[in-house]
């Protein structure tokens, strides 16, 4: 029998082993957690049903994910954790453990915990009366809604000049122009007039679009929109599309929806969920199938 312990287990002792203040790889946390916690060889090779990693990663990276969106930890770069000063307050508390609950107590991870990409305000929770595929469904989403949130984490640390390519690929996976070649050029330099791309709405170029990609941390405002709505003007232009990865503010949306010019304002959350739909800068790892009777084929079968 498996003596891996369930992922929230592993919250607390991930945490005080990041207490000395320094980054440190995942692959040291692992190690060193299967010693801390006396995991032996073998669960510690297990692998989890698709074969492509082991059962004991697989938890110890959900327990970093959760403290990192509780910001208890944070990312200096990919598959490193480093505490927090709030992770460190935490430690201060000396908590006899950490779950799921003791999270939700930080307003960050309550809203990450909230599911986002259903379509419907109402989503099932696990219970006796969820079915298994609705509970599939209600999984995927939220594995859906961790990429999401690593994926712009990722982009977030990407050059400029890479995030403006970045979106200008995507426009073409969505079927603006044809190719990157005769459809779309980056512009993003001094003398631009505020212009990080242009792209064609067809693939014969008989209208531009203007783009605006700003990689921000900060949420941008009324006069952003107002700035690349008079850029537009000197390329005589009316359409454009501005991209962030960061958010608009309530003023900056009303704004483009009281001019004439057509603006189309992309959040980070509407850039990542466009990229998983399009394809770009993500692959699908795993493949589930839900299998049914064709009842079709028994029915040709009673016939004869």
């Amino acid at each position: 029998m498996s003596n891996i312990p369930v992922f929230h287990k592993f919250l607390l002792p991930f945490l005080k082993l990041l207490e000395d203040g320094q980054p440190h790889h995942l692959d040291e946390i692992i190690n060193d957690l299967c010693l801390t916690l006396q995991i032996n060889e073998e669960d510690r090779t297990k692998l989890v049903s698709s074969g492509q990693q082991t059962i004991i990663s697989n938890r110890i990276s959900w327990a970093g994910s959760y403290l990192k969106h509780a910001l208890l930890v944070t990312k200096p770069k990919r598959a490193w954790y480093q505490i927090s000063e709030r992770g460190l307050n935490v430690l201060i508390e000396n908590p006899k453990s950490i779950d799921i609950q003791y999270l939700t107590r930080f307003e960050e991870f309550a809203l990450f915990m909230k599911p986002k990409s259903s379509s419907s305000d109402v989503v099932v929770s696990p219970s006796i009366e969820t079915t298994p595929e609705e509970l599939l469904e209600q999984t995927h989403l939220r594995l859906k809604d961790e990429f999401a949130y690593d994926l712009l984490e990722q982009i977030k640390i990407q050059s400029p000049q890479f995030f403006e390519n970045l979106v200008l690929n995507l426009l073409l996976a969505m079927g603006y122009g044809g190719s990157l070649q005769d459809a779309g050029k980056v512009v993003g330099k001094s003398g631009d007039g505020g212009i990080d791309g242009i792209i064609n709405e067809d693939r014969l170029g008989l209208s531009k679009i203007y783009v605006q990609a700003k990689r921000w941390q900060g949420t941008v405002g009324r006069p952003e929109i107002q700035a690349f709505s008079g850029a537009l003007d000197m390329h005589q232009s009316q359409r454009g599309i501005f991209i962030t990865t960061s958010h608009f503010t309530q003023d900056a949306l009303d704004f483009v929806n009281r001019i004439a010019k057509r603006i189309v304002l992309i959040d980070g959350t509407q850039l990542t969920r466009l990229m998983i739909e399009y394809g770009v800068g993500v692959r699908i790892r795993n493949t589930f199938h839900i299998y049914e009777v064709d009842e079709n084929i028994f029915s040709d079968y009673e016939l004869r």
